[in-house]
């Protein structure tokens, strides 16, 4: 039997709960249910029966003394004190496989496009561990297609980067342009939180029939419980690692980061955990970095996983808590600045705030001269900018100055794009040596020309 078989038909499983012990309800605080006379571990599935005849499945997410506290996967209508709670025995997998691609599923696994039953292999939602001295460290560019990415903050294969901003700056735009335009074998995509509408439009405008063939996409929006939403970031990273380890370069695309986060923060609370920094227990933070370091490179000659993680700026703070403990875990970070987005900068990329730690790696001394020096001149001229505009500065005071303003025009139209269009690396390099022509011309490998 396959494991979509096992998932659409619980009923199944239910033969094996006689030769368990099952519990009863005694509580239900918010979201979180209190069941007493069950043996179960953390992580561990349970049924609970409701009044219909339809059961709920929960997982187990912590305990007190002889109180269990489960979580549920779905909806909770219908539920009473001291009905039946009976541990589920059997695998606690998720399908994962080529079967996938072109579906949407939701968070366990369940097809969401109605194209039929899945025939997948059977996978792990907590992934494996790989030890960091047999990583493939990054050395190879990747060419996301967006012009002042791969020339400024060039992206290495198997590289971790997040996109910084607030609501309404155009974070699911720019993501939806990597998506078109990142070279990958595979994309799996996570639209974990996110307004349930822009599901279908993220599938039928930025992927397309093309794109959607290569994909694999994975949603469990705003209205879902927690739980799901947690478990749907787990699971597109297991389906990514999947295809990393039969060797393809697969691109990670999920939307958000902090939803996960804001899912863990609900359920830890939900079970007493006390809060810390800004509301957030402890158990969030250890959480993130968890997932995260599941992408990356595999094993040296295997497969790579380079993962683009939206990241929430709660009023434009990139002092949040969850912000500041993404930045310090990934390879690099790119803002996206609202003061631009007003503007009518498309994409709205702060090139002076965003940054690839990976790229000094990847990319020439002369290549990465140009990029320091383009953003020097950007710099500059934003710290001078109403000293100009008023009148007050005289040419020839400050030569950087004078550079930059002469050459702003060609860095402003630079370093903006507009959405159908993609820009190749070796395009992107080669407008800004026009930009720059006063170091030595550098090509996309990294030699000097």
């Amino acid at each position: 039997m396959s494991l979509s078989d096992q998932i659409s038909n619980i009923s199944l499983e239910k033969l094996s709960l006689q030769k368990k012990a099952s519990g009863r309800l005694i509580r239900m605080v918010g979201l979180t249910l209190e069941a007493e006379g069950l043996v179960v571990k953390i992580g561990d599935r349970c049924m609970v029966e409701r009044r219909d005849d339809t059961d709920i499945e929960a997982e187990v997410v912590g305990f007190d003394g002889s109180r269990i506290f489960l979580m549920p996967i779905e909806q909770v209508d219908g539920l009473q004190a001291g009905t039946k709670v009976s541990p589920l025995s059997g695998s606690n997998g998720v399908p994962v496989g080529f079967q996938l691609l072109g579906r949407v599923l939701d968070g366990i696994g369940r097809p969401l496009d109605g194209k039929g039953p899945l025939h997948a292999e059977e996978g792990s939602l907590q992934g494996e561990q790989i030890n960091p001295l047999h990583r493939d460290p990054i050395r190879t560019t990747l060419d996301v297609g967006i012009r002042s990415i791969n020339a400024l903050m060039t992206v290495g294969r198997g590289q971790r980067l997040g996109l910084f901003a607030g609501s309404g700056v155009g974070k699911s735009m720019l993501l939806g342009m990597m998506t078109r335009f990142t070279e990958a074998d595979i994309t799996v995509v996570g639209l974990i939180g996110e307004r349930g509408r822009e599901v279908k439009e993220f599938i039928d405008e930025i992927l397309g029939e093309e794109g959607m063939a290569r994909s694999v996409v994975i949603a469990s929006p705003a209205d879902d419980s927690p739980l799901m939403r947690l478990r749907a970031a787990m699971y597109c990273t297991s389906v990514a690692e999947y295809y990393r380890k039969q060797g393809k370069n697969v691109l990670l695309l999920m939307d958000s980061l902090t939803r996960y986060a804001q899912a863990q923060r609900e359920i830890a609370l939900a079970v007493g955990e006390p809060p810390a920094t800004k509301g957030y227990p402890p158990s969030v933070f250890t959480k993130i970095p968890k997932l995260v370091e599941r992408a990356g490179n595999g094993e040296a000659g295997g497969g790579s996983i380079t993962a683009f993680y939206t990241v929430l700026s709660e009023g434009d703070d990139l002092q949040d808590p969850v912000a500041d403990a993404s930045r310090a875990i990934l390879d690099g970070h790119i803002v996206l600045s609202r003061k631009l987005a007003d503007e009518g900068h498309y994409p709205a990329i702060d090139i002076e705030a965003s940054i690839s730690r990976a790229m000094p790696q990847i990319v020439s001394k002369d290549w990465l001269r140009k990029a320091q020096m383009l953003r020097q001149l950007y710099a500059h001229y934003q710290e001078n900018k109403d000293l100009v505009s008023v009148g007050a500065y005289q040419a020839g005071t400050d030569p950087t100055l004078d550079l930059a303003l002469n050459r702003m025009p060609m860095i402003q139209s630079f370093l903006q794009q507009e959405l159908t269009e993609c820009v190749k690396i070796d395009a992107s390099l080669e407008q800004l040596n026009v930009i720059l022509p006063d170091v030595p011309q550098a090509d996309v490998s990294g030699q000097t020309v």
